[in-house]
């Protein structure tokens, strides 16, 4: 990058999967953030896998999916329920209005 070259910088719209076209991108981030919420309290309370399926009854391997954010095979509906098993209560607030029109994905990354 030569010196002076001037470097536009665009901003996202707080959500990656909106940014990169992802028809889902709501459903997507909202797994996102549920699972976070599921491994931070995983590492809080130094659970392994195999110590929360004995604590809450869900499988090891579905919170090793969750730990490698491997999320497809979830629904947001799953997640919450996982993390109810943790006594964690989960509010969601939602806010309908219509998508502004698309623009290019290329507006998504850093242009030089």
């Amino acid at each position: 990058m030569k010196k002076h070259e001037k470097i536009e910088l665009v901003h996202g719209s707080g959500n990656v999967f909106r940014d990169f076209g992802d028809p889902n991108a709501d459903t997507e981030q909202l797994k996102c953030i549920l699972a976070a919420r599921i491994i931070d309290i995983l590492d809080d309370r130094k659970l392994s896998v195999r110590k929360a399926e004995k604590s809450t009854g869900v499988k090891a391997s579905e919170f090793s999916r969750i730990r490698n954010v491997k999320l497809e095979r979830f629904t947001a509906d799953r997640l919450i329920s996982i993390l109810n098993k943790f006594d964690q209560q989960v509010d969601v607030k939602i806010k309908v209005r219509p998508r502004p029109r698309q623009k290019a994905k290329a507006e998504a990354a850093i242009r030089i």
